[in-house]
């Protein structure tokens, strides 16, 4: 069997819907950012699927952008883990839900 377009489509619709799920349903914050990596990944088989069943004549755009996609998400992790870190070591907890009283 050879892989398609619409094989690639399903298996990231997949994984998206599966992040997404985890970043809304979980109340710790290191699922929420394990989720919003998942939709970052989707959206990066994506751009590559696309690429790669387009045009062949074109230049490799949707693997230059998930490599940026994946420079950022590398950044974005460091900073999300930062945060949870230093929120963890002032509460003691890593619950979305028990973070209402933060200030500004």
């Amino acid at each position: 069997m050879t892989p398609t377009l619409q094989l690639f489509l399903v298996i990231s619709a997949a994984l998206f819907s599966i992040g997404l799920l985890a970043a809304l349903s979980r109340r710790h914050a290191i699922f929420i950012l394990i989720g919003i990596e998942m939709m970052l990944a989707a959206a990066n088989l994506n751009f590559v699927a696309f690429w790669r069943f387009g045009p062949q004549t074109q230049p490799p755009i949707g693997v230059m952008i998930a490599i940026f996609s994946i420079a950022i998400a590398a950044a974005e992790a460091a900073v999300g883990l930062a945060l949870v870190i230093a929120v963890y070591r002032h509460y003691r907890t890593t619950n979305v839900d028990h973070l209402n009283q933060l200030k500004g």
